[in-house]
């Protein structure tokens, strides 16, 4: 026996199919300016494969928009609603179709009960692929002192899918450090767990060890990481950070180490290999990297200063010191990059290109936590030649930092709080021939709703070749436990 729906019922079920259905545009005026859109995705250049780039008119008042993408070689897109949500698969044909090209697009937009048809802008297809499934970051609540709400996460570029690799929920009160891979190596990484049970964490080709979080003979915890290309060594500083929070300026806080040195780990036979030319008494070494061809360590110095009181005095130094593989030592002497006398400035987190041709560095007025400097920028060294310039293509008037590169070296991220001033949001660009693109926020479903409610930042980012399993109960357990793995400190 058949049932009747009720005349009422039918009706309203009328109705509502009339309400999810979003008006086209019709008398349209046209307007001699491009839309301004949030994010801000015109005229940027994005690999084949990245998540749509959704996006939302930034005035408020508009209801309705109808967004046409066309490329260059072939292929239509068409969204409409109150943003612009673009189908994942067609979206993916779409860039697919036009490797090496342009999109098109054409918005119209709805406000006040009349319809606004807005100049096309574009969006470039890059001939690079970008090659790394997606990325890992941390992301943390604006807080200074307590660790919670933080957490570690993976990112898949091609849709919005977030994962959590461990949140400080499977460790509670503890600090999860920087998630470092060895050139986005999902099965070789390092991250350093701060708090009553602190950990360093090595994984290695599906195996973990937990590392003492301290080693009395050196004198403190192993904390900015960077991988030996040959996954045996792991450079590392050791640093007695201190915050300070301003009275009166354009910046909230300082992070500065009363000391700090570099190091070299081992992880065949954990040791932890100590010289003298990255760790002086007067000086404080940071932010080691490793060359891509693992013949040279990039690290900054500074004179040690009388802290806080002169603490916008420290300015670091880009230096080098050359490094032996088969015999795990440092060479005779330090080479200097580039000098804080003689620039007036300070370098910071030195990252060298897979391809061995650049090496970008953060520039702040002083110290080395550039998070907190708005004056930061990223500046580019060219390792052929020595020249150095601002990377004023991707700059702002906000701090940029955190920056790593894909293994193709075509392709960087970095973090910036250019978005509201306030939160750290991240950015890829593509760089060609030294010259990099403008940049584009990472994509998300509906970025204006996500970024708007967002209140945490987004630090330390870097791409990954592949999804991680998050292991994330184990991990916390392990944490919890007092498993750990002793080092030894050794002379090169």
């Amino acid at each position: 026996m058949r049932k009747r729906f009720p005349k009422a019922c039918l009706i309203m079920m009328m109705a509502c199919l009339l309400v999810g259905c979003t008006s086209r545009p019709q008398n349209v005026t046209k307007v001699n300016q491009q839309p301004v859109i949030y994010p801000d995705y015109t005229d940027v250049t994005i690999p084949v494969g990245i998540a749509p780039l959704n996006f939302s008119m930034a005035d408020d008042k508009v209801t309705t928009m109808d967004v046409i993408v066309k490329g260059s070689k072939t292929g239509t897109l068409h969204a409409n609603g109150d943003y612009a949500d673009f189908d994942m698969d067609d979206w993916h044909q779409l860039l697919e179709d036009n490797k090496g090209g342009q999109l098109q697009v054409t918005v119209c937009a709805e406000k006040d009960g009349r319809w606004f048809q807005y100049r096309d802008f574009t969006i470039h297809v890059s001939k690079h692929a970008l090659d790394e499934w997606g990325i890992t970051y941390r992301r943390i609540p604006p807080s200074y002192e307590l660790y919670s709400g933080m957490g570690l996460y993976q990112r898949d570029l091609s849709n919005f899918k977030e994962t959590a690799l461990l949140e400080n929920t499977q460790s509670p009160g503890m600090c999860l450090n920087c998630h470092t891979a060895n050139r986005t190596r999902s099965n070789q990484y390092v991250f350093h767990v701060r708090g009553k049970h602190g950990a360093t964490v090595v994984h290695q080709q599906g195996k973990e060890e937990f590392l003492q979080a301290k080693n009395a003979e050196l004198g403190g915890s192993m904390v900015y990481p960077y991988w030996h290309p040959d996954g045996r060594y792991c450079a590392f500083s050791t640093n007695a950070t201190t915050q300070m929070f301003h009275f009166k300026s354009n910046k909230r806080i300082e992070v500065y180490d009363t000391k700090s040195d570099v190091f070299i780990y081992d992880t065949k036979t954990h040791s932890i290999l100590k010289d003298t030319l990255t760790m002086r008494y007067l000086w404080a070494e940071n932010t080691p990297a490793f060359s891509p061809d693992g013949k040279w360590l990039y690290f900054t110095t500074a004179r040690r200063q009388v802290y806080p009181t002169d603490y916008n005095k420290e300015r670091y130094s880009l230096c080098r010191v050359a490094f032996d593989a088969k015999t795990g030592k440092l060479g005779q002497q330090v080479d200097t990059l580039l000098s804080a006398n003689q620039t007036g400035k300070s370098m910071t987190w030195p990252r060298p290109s897979y391809d061995g041709k650049y090496l970008m560095y953060t520039v702040a007025d002083y110290g080395y936590f550039s998070i907190w400097h708005p004056e930061a920028d990223l500046w580019l060294l060219d390792l052929q030649t020595g020249a150095s310039r601002p990377m004023t293509e991707v700059n702002s008037p906000c701090a940029e930092s955190f920056h790593n590169w894909n293994t193709n070296s075509h392709w960087f991220l970095f973090t910036s709080r250019r978005d509201d001033g306030l939160y750290t949001r991240i950015y890829l660009s593509s760089i060609e021939d030294g010259k990099a693109t403008k940049p584009f926020m990472l994509p998300q479903r509906n970025p204006k709703a996500y970024y708007q409610r967002l209140l945490y930042s987004y630090n330390t980012p870097d791409f990954s070749d592949g999804p991680i399993k998050p292991h994330a109960r184990e991990r916390g357990n392990t944490i919890e436990s007092d498993q750990r793995v002793a080092t030894t400190v050794k002379p090169m």
